[in-house]
């Protein structure tokens, strides 16, 4: 059965709260959130940072910009909150190996995306 991901984050994660606040959306800010919650992501992070701005300059547009924080900043909402981002994972996997039932899973992947949406603002 398929847990539903649009509680709030005790509900979500049998936790009393994140492992850190969500920061700012600024790049610096969700770097420093990243180096605490994923610090082996730091490099994708940094890469992908490094291409935005390179797109952005390129394209004469803020679009990269505006979709690298937005991609790291669903990142750190899903992941400052350990039981959510095990789930995330867990569910990735079902999808991945197709085992179990791919379309819930994929279903409450997309739940848990629009959760740390909402809570980012975004």
């Amino acid at each position: 059965m398929v847990s539903d991901a649009l509680g709030d984050s005790e509900a979500i994660d049998g936790t009393a709260g994140p492992l850190v606040p969500m920061p700012e959306l600024t790049p610096e800010a969700l770097r420093v959130a990243v180096e605490t919650i994923a610090p082996h992501r730091v490099p994708s992070l940094t890469a992908h940072l490094f291409e935005a701005a390179t797109n952005a300059q390129q394209t004469q547009s803020l679009g990269p910009l505006r979709a690298f924080v937005h991609s790291w900043a669903v990142f750190v909402a899903i992941n400052r909150h350990p039981v959510r981002a095990a789930r995330f994972r867990e569910l990735e996997q079902i999808v991945d190996t197709a085992e179990g039932d791919p379309l819930a899973a994929v279903d409450e992947i997309g739940r848990i995306r629009r959760t740390a949406e909402l809570e980012v603002g975004l």
